[in-house]
């Protein structure tokens, strides 16, 4: 019988370990002089100290945060800081979360100038024929040095600093990268150990080797999930970088919205599929780009590496010449996938605008019964877009026809040659023909040592080290045609930042060695002035301008020169097409000012100036925000507004039962379906009255309001201080203004022309329509008056003669000759409606 062992184990390792850490800072501490022990007792007592509380502080205001955004969330609003920040809260789970938006400098869009309306010369982004668009409409987009000026001026949106949240996913995404690569190899390794130990029959190593699969499984599972996670989080991380850079520059108080699509046309009417989906696929594109361009590469570094120890410089050597000629074949028999993309987008961004057409005039539509002929417009476009779509897939088809043929099997039968050296050429295979793998096991076990068993698992390992390369390679092929889609969303969203940057800095300049067209964006030379108690215009003509920099604006009226001052309520009257609302557009801004001077009250809405266009605009949110627009609630308050003063405001504009009706202030509704038309234009005037300008310029705002209504309108208007500006083709509205600016006069009253301040053109036949400006009520005005009505009765005198002419010039009309013959006379079905005297009658 044998003895029984008296030995014990000593423990758990990690005890021993832990043990042996005590025992070891025991000494040190005992070695330690006292004065040492007193200073290290002080700090970590005040670290202690200072982190319990700093800890409570941080509850605290986490706590008041949350509170604070509750009732945030409730009222739909947030918080603005003094740099122009704004906090909002968001819901998140069970609690709120606190985002904070900065608003980007005028300093970063100056900076950031000079990369889209100046790029330099070798990117060939800029020509002689259009000096002021960039890039010009005949660049193609494609794999290039302008693609890669483009792609960097996006990236220095994207990512601002090194230090930023994206810089961060990046990084994190790069380690994990890393990390998938080092697995890849780990279980290139344990795959040969494998199929060696299945080979020997060792069923222990075997089973271990099981094991450990599936645990290195797991772990590689996490990191590609991670790895596809943080990709999604850099393209979303991207995207509201790019979106917030674009709403900045879109939406301002140079009215970049209105120019760009009225005044610029660089990019049509079709902003929405740029914002939306152009910039969705190019953020989803670029951040796909680091992972499958980044991780294919270190791939390619590594397993080269190890294919190099395992099979020498000849199988190195084979695969660089591999990798030249495929690249090479590729590149030239691709289809120019840029291009291509970049016109399905703009294809897509035409269709998708005939839709918001179709939805922002469907009353319109439905009045006159043109479902037959939008239904045509749609198909029409639809069918470009499905044509141009099809002629892509087929390009796609014969191309990955090819791609997948070489990739796949021409890469894989050249990798069976390439692991198949070592054993046919083993004077060539390996390093100096060394029999060992690169890749050496752990594994003490005789079958290890075994050559058959040896050569199995290099084979093995070889042939997964050149299946993992090929992959490598084939998604570094595949990512040539994600680049040169890339480089087609690229040009799109670049040509938007570009176009929106030109129209912020008004940068319009004429072609080289040519002169600016009179009255182009590129000759504008006027001055519009902030903080002029008043409106006036000095030596300023009415221009209607053209899109683009290089086609001339149209000239309406003679240059006006007249001043509105506080309480000189003015009607501004005219024919249509005269510059009636051109005006109202020069005080806005809307339109550039070619020639003189605008000048008006520094700011829009409370003791400046305000607009009421005769479309209301009515906008998203409750109906409070419908009176207090443009401002917040959060302005409401800060003004001391409360909401029994926005009821008094309804009630002056007759529309107090809105509160009732509707269900009360926070109710929310689409508001443009639900007001009636008097009610939207009551509205406005409810939003005159909240914000009581200086003086409120109202073009036609009162078309759908009854007579009585609009009176009243104007007077409550008047009487809370505000200086009227109104500009109507009806002369009813004199009685409640004081001048009377009139447009449009053809002819002068005593001879000459009146307002006329020196017209361009000689001829009196081409001479530009004059203007008025007059007291209403005067004895002038009367006998003006009483001129028209005499120069219209004369004009009725002379009907009947204009009658009798026209009767000549149909009977003329209506008779047919022959050649060398007689009058044919008339067929017989006109025989009845002869007159007496046998000519035929008018009406025939």
């Amino acid at each position: 019988m044998a003895a029984q062992s008296t030995l014990r184990y000593p423990g758990h390792p990690a005890q021993i370990l832990l043990d042996q850490r005590a025992r070891y800072l025991r000494n040190r501490w005992k070695g330690t002089p006292k004065a040492a022990r007193l200073v290290a007792t002080v700090i970590l007592a005040l670290s202690i100290i200072s982190g319990t509380y700093g800890t409570r502080k941080w509850l605290k205001k986490n706590a008041e945060d949350k509170v604070q955004g509750r009732r945030l969330l409730r009222k739909n609003s947030g918080i603005r800081g003094k740099d122009g920040s704004r906090t909002i809260f968001v819901p998140y789970r069970s609690s709120t979360a606190k985002v904070v938006i900065h608003p980007t400098k005028p300093t970063t869009w100056d900076a950031h100038r000079r990369l889209f309306l100046n790029p330099p010369r070798a990117a060939r982004l800029k020509d002689g024929t259009m000096a002021s668009q960039v890039p010009p409409p005949n660049t193609k987009p494609g794999l290039n040095i302008a693609f890669l000026h483009q792609f960097l001026s996006l990236l220095s949106i994207m990512i601002p600093h090194w230090n930023s949240k994206e810089s961060g996913l990046l990084l994190s995404q790069g380690g994990f990268l890393l990390l998938r690569t080092y697995l890849s190899l780990v279980v290139t390794r344990l795959d040969g150990e494998i199929v060696r130990d299945l080979v020997a029959g060792n069923g222990r190593g075997f089973l271990w080797g099981i094991i450990k699969w599936c645990g290195i499984g797991g772990f590689a599972s996490y990191t590609n999930a991670a790895i596809k996670f943080l990709q999604s989080k850099v393209s979303i991380a991207f995207r509201t970088r790019l979106t917030r850079y674009i709403h900045d520059l879109y939406l301002n108080d140079n009215l970049n919205y209105y120019k760009v699509l009225n005044l610029d046309g660089g990019i049509g009417q079709g902003i929405d599929q740029f914002v939306c989906n152009d910039l969705t696929l190019f953020t989803a594109s670029a951040a796909s780009l680091y992972s499958s361009i980044g991780k294919p590469f270190v791939d390619l570094c590594v397993f080269n590496y190890q294919l190099f120890r395992s099979l020498g410089p000849l199988a190195l050597t084979g695969l660089m010449v591999n990798y030249i000629v495929t690249a090479t074949a590729l590149r030239r028999l691709s289809p120019p996938f840029g291009k291509l993309k970049a016109i399905e987008g703009r294809r897509e961004g035409d269709f998708r605008g005939l839709h918001a057409r179709l939805i922002a005039n469907a009353e319109e539509i439905a009045f006159y019964g043109g479902a037959e002929m939008e239904k045509i417009f749609l198909d029409a476009g639809f069918r470009d877009l499905k044509s141009w779509m099809e002629g892509i897939y087929r390009l796609k088809i014969r191309y990955n026809m090819l791609e997948d043929f070489v990739l796949k099997y021409s890469w894989s039968a050249f990798g069976y040659l390439i692991t198949s050296l070592p054993v046919f050429l083993p004077a060539w295979g390996g390093l100096a023909g060394s029999p060992e793998p690169a890749l050496p096991t752990s594994s003490s076990s005789p079958e290890a040592s075994n050559p058959q068993h040896a050569r199995m698992q290099a084979f093995i390992t070889n042939k997964r080290l050149m299946l993992s390369l090929a992959d490598a390679g084939a998604r570094m092929m595949y990512s040539l045609k994600d680049l040169a889609e890339l480089a087609g969303y690229t040009s799109r969203v670049y040509t938007l930042i570009s176009t929106l940057h030109r129209v912020h800095a008004s940068a319009y300049a004429a072609p080289r060695h040519t002169h600016p067209e009179l009255f182009s964006l590129a000759d504008v030379h006027g001055t519009l002035q902030r903080g002029y108690d008043g409106i006036r215009l000095e030596n300023t003509p009415l221009i209607a301008p053209a899109p683009m920099s290089q086609l001339p604006g149209t000239q309406l009226t003679d240059p006006l020169t007249f001043a509105l001052l506080p309480g000189a309520h003015t009607l501004i009257s005219g024919p249509n097409g005269s510059g009636k609302s051109s005006i109202a557009r020069l005080l806005a801004g809307l339109w550039p000012i070619y020639r003189g001077l605008v000048s008006r009250p520094a700011r829009i809405g409370a003791e400046g100036i305000m607009f009421l266009p005769q479309r209301a605009y009515l906008s998203i949110g409750t109906l409070r925000d419908q009176v207090i627009y443009p401002h917040s609630e959060p302005d409401m308050h800060d003004a001391g507004r409360s909401d029994g003063d926005l009821r008094r405001v309804l009630e002056a504009v007759r529309l107090g039962y809105l509160v009732e009706r509707e269900g009360g202030w926070d109710e929310r509704k689409e508001w443009r379906d639900v007001l009636s038309g008097g009610e939207k234009q009551r509205m406005g005037f409810a939003r005159a009255v909240y914000h009581a300008p200086r003086f409120l310029v109202v073009d036609e705002g009162t078309s759908a309001v009854s007579s009585d209504v609009e009176g009243h309108l104007y007077e409550t208007v008047k009487s809370g201080g505000t200086t009227l500006c109104v500009v109507s083709t009806r002369a009813s509205l004199k009685r409640y203004c004081d001048w009377n600016l009139t447009l449009g006069v053809e002819e002068a009253e005593e001879g000459g022309r009146e307002g006329s301040y020196g017209g361009s053109d000689e001829d009196e036949g081409d001479m530009l329509p004059g203007w008025t400006f007059k007291r209403i009520g005067t004895e002038e005005e009367r006998g003006s008056v009483e001129r028209e009505v005499q120069m219209l009765r004369e004009r009725l005198g002379k009907v009947e003669g204009w009658r009798r002419r026209k009767e000549e010039i149909e009977r003329e009309l209506g008779k047919v000759w022959v050649e060398g013959e007689a009058e044919l006379p008339p067929p017989a079905y006109l025989e009845p409606e002869k007159g007496a005297s046998g000519d035929l009658t008018p009406g025939s």
